[in-house]
């Protein structure tokens, strides 16, 4: 691993703190940080980060920056502008996109970093936030091969699975389809728990006699055994809002290939009505109280 170069982070939220961290206690480097809020920035400082003023200022002091931002919609307000990442970043430097952003802003972006000499990669994290703190996310990448050798050892840092999906944006591909099949699985398994309560079997049963056959998954013995069965759907994991972001990127590529997706239809349709009925920041399994009719029922959680 590089030790001879300055590392940025951008964004030091659930994710992007926990991500930060390791980077600050396994690479070598320095990390210059910025976040809007105070606490993260304080949490880091305390354990050898450097704090900057601006997203400006890490992207002038920093050879390697890593952007984790809640969306497309951030990530590009943060790179565009004269207070922006392009604005400021200099030439041989790399910018990585952490988060989930949609194909084909990922490709504009490089385009526009590469005009400047600056490498792209995107390299969105999937796991949860416990892998974030244990250090053991899966991070699927976008990136030409020289950048995605200086990249590797980092990601590593908090990273168990490594993978070099191809060109810039691959690594987006990826990470969205991922997310489209594990809604359409967990979908499934929520309209399968609300036709099993119906007849009065119990949907930790149901479950745990899936995963001795066919059925089984890593989405039932997570999604489905941690949080469908006992009803758990806290704040603070993957909400139901962030993953309605996700499938809206899935839609957009199949729409641009003329592709219909009605299975990711069906579950954005889901996403939506729970975000309507309150339950926007509830970790999205929360879809089954939507399935099974509750949701006009039970009051989102106030946590």
């Amino acid at each position: 691993m590089n030790t001879n170069q300055t590392l940025g982070f951008i964004g030091l939220g659930v994710m992007g703190e926990p991500m930060c961290r390791h980077l600050v206690a396994k690479s070598g480097s320095p990390v210059v940080i910025f976040d809007l809020m105070p606490e993260p920035v304080g949490r880091l400082a305390a354990i050898g980060a450097t704090p900057a003023r601006s997203a400006a200022e890490v992207a002038r002091s920093a050879d390697i920056i890593f952007v984790s931002l809640p969306s497309g919609k951030h990530l590009q307000a943060i790179c565009e502008g004269p207070d922006g990442l392009i604005a400021n970043v200099g030439p041989g430097r790399t910018v990585v996109d952490l988060g989930t952003s949609p194909l084909k802003l990922s490709k504009e972006l490089a385009a526009k970093f590469g005009a400047g000499d600056v490498a792209y990669a995107d390299a969105p994290v999937a796991r949860t936030r416990q892998a974030a703190e244990q250090g053991t996310l899966a991070v699927t990448v976008g990136a030409a091969d020289p950048v995605f050798a200086r990249l590797e050892p980092l990601l590593r840092c908090f990273a168990s699975e490594v993978t070099h999906c191809g060109e810039v944006g691959s690594g987006q591909v990826v990470k969205i389809l991922n997310n489209m099949v594990v809604v359409g699985t967990v979908t499934a398994l929520c309209e399968a728990a609300a036709i099993a309560q119906s007849t009065g079997m119990d949907t930790r049963f149901l479950f745990d006699a899936f995963s001795k056959g066919s059925a089984d998954s890593f989405a039932l013995r997570n999604h489905g055994l941690k949080s469908v069965a006992p009803r758990e759907f806290p704040r603070r994991v993957f909400s139901t809002e962030y993953m309605l972001k996700d499938i809206s990127y899935a839609l957009a590529m199949a729409q641009d290939a003329d592709i219909a997706a009605n299975g990711a239809l069906r579950s954005e349709e889901l996403l939506k009505l729970a975000v309507e009925k309150g339950f926007g920041a509830e970790y999205w399994p929360v879809i089954l109280t939507v399935i099974d009719g509750s949701a006009d029922k039970v009051p989102p959680s106030k946590n």
